[in-house]
Formats: structure tokens, C-alpha cells, sequence
């Protein structure tokens, strides 16, 4: 059985209701810009931004010259217009920006764009800070600008699936997740990562987390694991486990950096006393579901049940762009990011207080 990610749908009833309080409607095709360019993701997001049908791309900020001296000459920067800071920022027509810097600037340059009144999509994870990183959502929140942290797996149509069997009760009370996301790092990635002492945990596991959070809430208490067992002499923590502890439930999330050919293996299981549901691969999504009885349309036994393969980001970028149109209510309220960032740094082992 295949099943694709659901169509977005147009809300008529929001844009009537805009309507009638005498609310301009935003344009259909939005103006944008990526303000930084290192981010890991950044290149992507470039490409999905170039053909998006909901956005029309101004240009790149990168404020660091040396960072924009190593992009400049990049395939995928070709014909790309580079804009200075002060052009970005003072634009009006410009409704948003896609910070996709290096981890360490992300805040500070969210927060220019947030000041300069521009909604947001944001790369993950949140920073190092927690404090700075909820008075960036206070400040988006006063000025009514939108505010969106780049966590892949929140349009992913397998993850999608998992959502909707936990929400409807197919495997019953849920008491186990255990999710795996595993990577093979060269030399420079791994000195790009070991600046932070949570590793692999803080730049892939935070992807996990989110879902974890998402389906099952705050946990009770988060313990982590954090070790450097790989042959490299360097810093980085690239062995890393997670334990989140809830009332009726043990998640755990394993992140390492030199695992050969990771991508197939990295896979999301969810087990509650009527069934279990196991992605695996993540990309593109494919699931196993398991039933005692019947739930969901399913029967009792198993089922393989295979997804679209959608591309990275598209369907955020898409949802955004509705959102900002006023077609659609806004999905991830600030205090579920808060708690996944939370989250994020008890499990790397990295205080919440910096």
C-alpha cells in the first residue's frame, strides 16, 4: 500500500475571516532570502527556495566575507545575487528569511531578521543558548511574525504516518520509542561538530527529539550519554545515546559519526500493546506496522506500507508560505520548540542556562 503526504488545503474560512477586519492578503508568490549560507542544509534549502512555486528569491546574505569567499564560487550559487546586510534587512518587500548559518550565529542572525520584521524559518538545532533562544521567540511573538526551526522529519509522510497512529490510538498506550540516526563524518565535518560538546547528538539527534516530543510530550528526566569511541584523535563526541524517561514510556535516541553507509539503517520505532510501528529507512520513508487487532482501517497482523519520496524542506517552505498567506493556522507554537530545545541539550549533555 502506498500513501503520499497529504495535499495542503486552502482555508477560505481564513481568508473570509481577513477579509471582513480589512486585512490586506499577503501576496500569492512571497519574497525571501537566505541570510547565511554554511549551515548544513543550506545549499538545499537554496534549491528548494529557487523553484519554489510560494517564494521568489531576492538574493543571499552572507555576512561573513571569508564564509563568502569559500561559497562564492559554488555551482550552486550560480547567478545567485548577493545582497549586503543593510540592503536585506531594510528590504520591505522581503516577507521572510532562511537563516541557514553556521550553528554558532544562527541566534544573533534570526534575531536581525526578527528585528528587522520578517518571519523566519530558522536551521536546527536552536543554539547553544536557551535563554537567548526564547527571547527570540518572545521578540518574534510581540511583533506577530512566524517563526519556523528547520526539523525535517515534521513533513516527512512517514513520520506522518507514525503521528497519526499514535494520535489515533492504533498501538495502543505507548511504552517504547527507540530511534537511531547515524552518519559517517569526514575530517572537516567532525571539526564542525566537536565544537559543541554534545556532538552527534546536538546536530542529529535533535531531528529525533523533535518527533519524540511531539508524540509523547515533556519527559520526566533525560539522561545522556555522551562519548568519543571513534579511531579519530580529535574532540568530537561521535558515540552518543539519549534515555528520555516518561511516566509510562522509555524513548532512547543513538546518534554516531562513523557508521558506513548509514542512511538505510536510521530508523524510528514506536511500540505500544496493540501494535508497533517501525520507519526505515527515514529517506525516502518506508514502515512495517504490526497489529494485535485491528486499528486504523488495518487488520490484525502485519502490513509494509511505503510513502512518496518527497524532497528536504519543500513541504516547510510550502506550509510557511500558507501560513504567512493567512490560509492556515500555524502548527508549532513556541513552547514546543522551547521544550524540544530543552530537550535537546539535556540528551547532548549540555546546559539549558548558557
Amino acid at each position: 500500500m502506498k500513501i503520499g503526504r497529504r495535499h495542503f488545503v486552502q482555508s477560505a474560512a481564513a481568508l473570509g475571516a481577513a477579509a471582513a477586519f480589512g486585512a490586506v492578503p499577503e501576496p500569492r508568490r512571497l519574497r525571501c532570502a537566505l541570510l547565511g549560507i554554511d549551515h548544513a542544509h543550506g545549499l538545499d534549502v537554496l534549491e528548494v527556495l529557487r523553484r519554489s512555486p510560494d517564494f521568489e528569491l531576492a538574493g543571499v546574505c552572507e555576512p561573513d566575507e571569508a564564509v563568502r569567499q569559500r561559497f562564492a564560487e559554488r555551482p550552486e550559487l550560480r547567478g545567485v545575487t548577493w545582497l549586503s546586510r543593510d540592503a536585506l534587512l531594510q528590504d520591505g518587500s522581503i516577507a521572510m528569511i532562511a537563516v541557514e548559518s553556521s550553528v554558532p550565529r544562527l541566534l544573533a542572525l534570526a534575531r536581525d531578521a526578527v528585528d528587522a520584521g520578517k518571519h523566519v524559518h530558522m536551521d536546527k538545532p536552536a543554539g547553544a543558548s536557551l535563554p537567548e533562544f526564547r527571547a527570540l521567540l518572545d521578540a518574534a511573538e510581540q511583533r506577530s511574525l512566524l517563526f519556523q526551526m528547520g526539523y525535517m522529519y515534521r513533513y516527512n509522510p512517514g513520520f506522518d504516518f507514525v503521528r497519526r497512529a499514535v494520535k489515533e490510538g492504533w498501538l495502543g498506550p505507548v511504552y517504547s520509542i527507540s530511534a537511531s540516526m547515524c552518519t559517517d563524518l569526514d575530517a572537516t565535518k567532525r571539526a564542525r561538530i566537536a565544537k559543541y560538546p554534545g556532538g552527534l547528538m546536538f546536530e542529529l539527534g535533535c531531528h529525533l527529539i523533535d518527533m519524540i516530543v511531539l508524540l509523547l510530550g515533556a519527559p520526566e528526566r533525560v539522561t545522556p550519554f555522551i562519548r568519543h569511541d571513534g579511531p579519530q584523535g580529535d574532540a568530537l563526541a561521535d558515540n552518543t545515546l539519549a534515555v528520555l524517561e516518561y511516566a509510562n514510556a522509555i524513548a532512547t535516541v543513538e546518534c554516531a559519526g562513523m557508521e558506513p553507509e548509514a542512511f538505510p539503517t536510521r530508523r524510528f520505532k514506536a511500540a505500544g500493546a496493540n501494535g508497533s510501528i517501525v520507519l526505515g529507512p527515514l529517506e525516502p520513508a518506508s514502515a512495517r506496522l504490526a497489529l494485535r487487532a485491528p486499528a486504523g482501517g488495518y487488520a490484525k497482523g502485519s502490513h509494509t506500507v511505503a510513502f512518496d519520496d518527497v524532497e528536504r524542506h519543500e513541504r516547510d517552505f510550502a506550509d510557511l508560505a500558507a501560513c504567512i498567506r493567512g490560509e492556515r493556522a500555524f502548527a508549532y507554537p513556541k513552547a514546543h520548540d522551547l521544550l524540544v530545545q530543552k530537550t535537546v541539550l539535556g540528551a547532548s549533555g549540555m546546559p539549558d542556562t548558557a
